[in-house]
Formats: C-alpha cells, sequence, structure tokens
C-alpha cells in the first residue's frame, strides 16, 4: 500500500506543478459559475422550487458543479488519455510486467489529481459563490464529512469507468472517440448541465440510476441535506455499489488485455 500512497502523492504533485493552468481552471470555472448561476435565477424565477430545490439550493448546485467538473473528471482531463496512448504504442507491456497492480496504480495517481483538483479547482469557485450569492451551506461538520465521503466515492466511480473506456484501446487501437463519448454521457447524467431531478419520468429515473449520477447528483444531494439516515446510507452503497461493479469488470477487461498481451508477445 506505501507504493500506492507514493504514486497517489506524485498524482497530487504532478498536476500541482501547472500552476497557469490552474489559475485559468479557476478562472473558467469562476466565469461558467457566474453564467450557470443567473441561468438558474432566470429558470427559477419562473418556475420556483423547481426539482424540489428552492433559488438558494439550486444556486448552491451550480457552484457544487463547478468545484466538481474536474475534480470527478466529467469532461475526461484525468490518466485516460495518457493510458490509451501507451496502450497503442504497446509501452503497456512494460506496465503490465511490473510488480504492481496496472489497475491500482493508475487508481491511485488518479486519486492524487482529484484530491489536487478539489483543493486547488474546487475551493475558491465555490469561495466566490458564496460570496456572491446566497448558498445554502451546511452548518453541521457531519453534513461536510458526508460530502467529502460521497465525493470520494464518485471519484472511484469516474475512474472505474474511465479505465473502461481506456481499455478498450486494446482493442479499438484509438479510443478517442469512446473518450468522446464518455465525458458526454458524464456531463448529461451527472446532472453537470441540470439537476438530475429535473429530468422527467423515466428519463428520470434511469438516470438516477446510471454510474454518472455518483459525480454530482448525489453528492450534491448529500451536501445540500435531503439524504439524511436510511437515505444517506442507501445513497453511499449505490455509490460503492457501482464503484465495486465498474472496478471489478475493469479488473476482468484488465485480466483478458493481459492475457492477449502475453500470447502476441510470445
Amino acid at each position: 500500500m506505501r507504493l500506492y500512497a507514493i504514486v497517489a502523492a506524485g498524482g497530487f504533485r504532478r498536476h500541482a506543478t501547472y500552476r497557469v493552468a490552474t489559475a485559468a481552471g479557476v478562472f473558467t470555472n469562476t466565469v461558467f459559475g457566474f453564467i450557470m448561476a443567473y441561468t438558474y435565477i432566470a429558470l427559477w424565477d419562473e418556475r420556483p422550487q423547481l426539482g424540489g430545490y428552492d433559488l438558494s439550493q439550486a444556486l448552491t448546485y451550480v457552484w457544487l458543479g463547478q468545484a466538481l467538473l474536474m475534480t470527478c473528471a466529467m469532461m475526461g482531463g484525468g490518466f485516460e488519455d495518457e493510458l490509451v496512448e501507451r496502450i497503442r504504442t504497446g509501452d503497456v507491456a512494460v506496465d503490465l510486467y511490473r510488480p504492481a497492480d496496472l489497475q491500482l496504480w493508475w487508481l491511485a495517481g488518479d486519486l492524487g489529481r482529484a484530491a489536487f483538483h478539489l483543493l486547488g479547482r474546487g475551493i475558491v469557485p465555490m469561495a466566490v459563490g458564496a460570496l456572491a450569492f446566497d448558498l445554502a451551506m451546511p452548518a453541521s461538520p457531519l453534513t461536510w464529512l458526508a460530502f467529502l465521503v460521497s465525493v470520494a466515492l464518485g471519484v472511484v466511480v469516474s475512474f472505474a469507468v474511465r479505465f473502461l473506456v481506456a481499455l478498450s484501446a486494446f482493442w479499438l487501437m484509438d479510443g478517442a472517440g469512446v473518450i468522446q463519448m464518455a465525458w458526454l454521457c458524464a456531463l448529461f447524467f451527472s446532472g453537470m448541465l441540470l439537476p438530475l431531478n429535473l429530468f422527467p419520468g423515466l428519463l428520470g429515473d434511469v438516470a438516477r440510476a446510471l454510474p454518472w449520477s455518483s459525480l454530482l447528483q448525489i453528492p450534491a444531494d448529500v451536501f445540500l441535506g435531503t439524504c439524511t439516515g436510511g437515505e444517506l446510507a442507501g445513497a453511499f452503497a449505490f455509490q460503492a455499489g457501482w464503484a465495486a461493479a465498474l472496478l471489478a469488470a475493469g479488473r476482468l477487461l484488465q485480466a483478458v488485455a493481459t492475457r492477449r498481451v502475453v500470447v502476441q508477445g510470445g
């Protein structure tokens, strides 16, 4: 475990190196936060309590989305491009022969990346939003703790999806199209464009049942206090269940890919 802790710390330091890019990202998230916030204000003026949120909760949802956009890599920007390139060039064969698990190696690095983006690109936009608008901030430290747990589970779910997407390059050789499809699904079904509470009927039920709801909608519900008691336990179980299932699928696909590399190498 010490090895993976070092990899996670390295992932954090790696992304902390790009200070100008981080500052540009903070600026971009803040600007889009204001654009989305005023759009939501106009929408909620016409439809108060839309989706069960009052205006303060809706605005809080906007800024949470900006804080978690890169943390949960809803538009990519994680490890997947690098892993796809290593698969395409054949360098992944070296990774598979190392005395370290491929999935855990990339997971550790991605957790370090997510931790940096939560601190580096999440706190400032959220603070600016709290200064500019009346946000529904939790009063209880336990709510903040539950939110951080939910975000961590969301990051693992996000990683597991993107790991599967990256491994598809063993068969497709070019994962660009699959990566784009994955982040489009993440944007839509995470609730980044609109809260999933606003999705009507069957579409809303399906969207909330998909793994991408773990990236934003569920952490936002925890933050806003709409998940408490048994509902909070159910939300954690939902996220953990998807994380376990997707990680298991990734491990199975990794085993198949490893066998293929060994056979071709032999």
